[in-house]
């Protein structure tokens, strides 16, 4: 037996070849049969070619057991198939695994360094991210071309402008604080106060954007440099005046409308669209659900009363709807002015008898520019009627109506002899409402005013009257609200006025 071999490797080997190979090979190996390698003998030669027959043969035979079991000859392929489709599908999950991980990571990474989606229906544009410089520049505006950008100008992380501008039909948190206001004509008023760093981030547009766009010239109202005095002044001494008044003004204006005017200003998408979302606000219904609230939004996102932006944004949504009404005061022969959402159109001689023409062509500007006119608000004012514009009488000059006046001045004659219990000026808080008026006849009438502020702060100064004012005051538990608007002035537009501007040392805008 060969060195190193078990009977059973013996065995297979011989199975291999042929019995008279083998023992060729052995008798080779041990030097018992010399070999001619350039010419073999014919015994060895036939020796091999029968080993090789064998081989053969063995081959066949085995084939041909496999053939003679079909089922067994099935499962085999079965078997391997499967062998193969397994490894396959491992290397395929192992391949989608690492891809998914990948782009997981390629995800948080864009995240960190854009804003990808704020919310259901608002987030399509917001892939494109390269605005019109061009049309920038020729308003004169900064040129910020995506989320980043405009998050490093506003000096915010990108996480918390994403969380002022993200877009939500249900939330538990608000940036808004709501309360009610009454209206000179009846009802009342929502106002939605922004929250401090809602309300910064509506200061900095306001102030780096918004009011770098000039108005049209007709625009008076939250425009600096202009007030309710400009705006009565060019109707002074006309034979008629007519008041128009535009119905649901800011809830007329939606979020697509503020988003397309930050676009034809010439941002991108993506800034117009945070921009138009951080200007607009749903109207919400307050629910408590297992004691907790939601905020839950009954409407489309518009422009919230009580906003710091959203009286710039109007003027300029109207500078085309004014351009319009200027082209017609000067084909019928009228001036023309607005005050928000108080329009007024005046003239004298034979441009007076043509304010029929002029009220149909206004109806179908204003219906084509989407507002629509407030049916009871629209006042035709002819000689021999008062002439009221924002609240000042325009007859002659400008003045007051005497009436008012004379009750003011009864009320402070009161209040210096009986306090403030049981007296009441305007619909809000009287305390405001005296301070309001005593402003306004102040900007109509600067000596009366001066006097009337002086004898206001006199009473004020009173410590009896001041102490019953610190009581009112705790008693009506009146909600925070936005210092820039201004319910109790006779003026119908109970809407914020621009903010004041502060010292170079610290931006206003900033929050504490």
């Amino acid at each position: 037996m060969p060195e190193g071999l078990t009977r059973q490797q013996l065995y297979d080997r011989i199975r291999q070849s042929s019995k008279e190979e083998f023992i060729l090979e052995e008798m080779t190996r041990l030097g018992f049969w010399a070999r001619d390698v350039n010419k073999p003998s014919v015994p060895e030669t036939l020796i091999q070619q029968e080993g090789g027959l064998q081989r053969q043969l063995n081959e066949l035979l085995q084939e041909k057991a496999k053939y003679r079991n079909k089922q067994r000859l099935l499962t085999d392929m079965r078997k391997e198939r499967m062998a193969k489709a397994k490894a396959k599908r491992a290397e395929t999950k192992q391949r989608n695994e690492q891809k998914r991980i990948e782009r997981a990571a390629a995800w948080a990474e864009k995240k960190q360094q854009d804003i990808i989606y704020l919310g259901e229906a608002v987030s399509a544009g917001l892939n494109k991210n390269t605005s019109n410089e061009a049309q920038l520049q020729h308003f004169g505006l900064p040129v910020y071309h995506n989320a980043q950008q405009l998050a490093d100008a506003m000096q915010l992380a990108l996480g918390k402008l994403r969380f002022l501008a993200f877009n939500r039909s249900v939330a538990t948190t608000t940036h808004y604080q709501r309360f009610q206001l009454p209206k000179k004509s009846g009802g009342v008023r929502t106002i939605s106060a922004p929250m401090p760093q809602l309300k910064a981030a509506q200061h900095w547009i306001l102030e780096n954007i918004l009011y770098k766009v000039s108005n049209s010239d007709a625009a008076n109202g939250f425009v600096r440099g202009r007030s309710i005095v400009t705006n009565a002044q060019p109707h002074i001494g006309k034979d008629v005046v007519v008041n128009i008044d535009l119905k649901d003004f800011f809830p007329g204006i939606a979020y697509k409308r503020v988003k397309g005017l930050f676009c034809k200003l010439g941002y991108s998408e993506q800034v117009a669209t945070i921009l138009g979302l951080i200007c607009t606000e749903p109207e919400v219904d307050e629910i408590i659900l297992d004691g907790r609230k939601y905020f839950v939004a009954k409407t489309d996102r518009v422009l919230p009363q009580g906003a710091p932006t959203s009286p710039a944004i109007t003027n300029l949504i109207c500078f085309k709807m004014d351009r319009r009404f200027e082209g017609l005061s000067k084909k019928y022969g009228y001036a023309y002015t607005r005050y928000a959402d108080d329009m007024t159109f005046s003239a004298k001689g034979d441009a007076a008898a043509k304010v029929g023409q002029l009220l149909w062509a206004v109806k179908k500007v204003v219906a084509e520019e989407g507002f629509v006119l407030h049916p009871d608000k629209l006042k035709v004012m002819r000689k021999g009627d008062r002439h009221e514009v924002t609240g000042i009488v325009v007859n002659e000059k400008l003045s007051i109506d005497r009436t008012t006046l004379r009750k003011f001045r009864a009320l402070l004659h009161n209040v210096e002899l009986t306090g403030l219990s049981g007296k009441k000026w305007g619909k809000g808080s009287i305390i405001a409402s005296m301070e309001g008026y005593a402003n306004f006849v102040a900007m109509v009438k600067p000596e009366q005013g001066k006097k009337l502020k002086a004898q206001l702060a006199a009473l004020f100064s009173r410590a009896d009257i001041k102490a019953e004012a610190q009581a009112i005051w705790k008693n009506e538990e009146q909600p925070q609200q936005d210092s820039s608007v201004s319910p109790q002035t006779p003026n119908t537009q109970d809407t914020p006025t621009p903010p004041k501007p502060s010292g170079p040392e610290k931006p206003w805008w900033k929050v504490v």
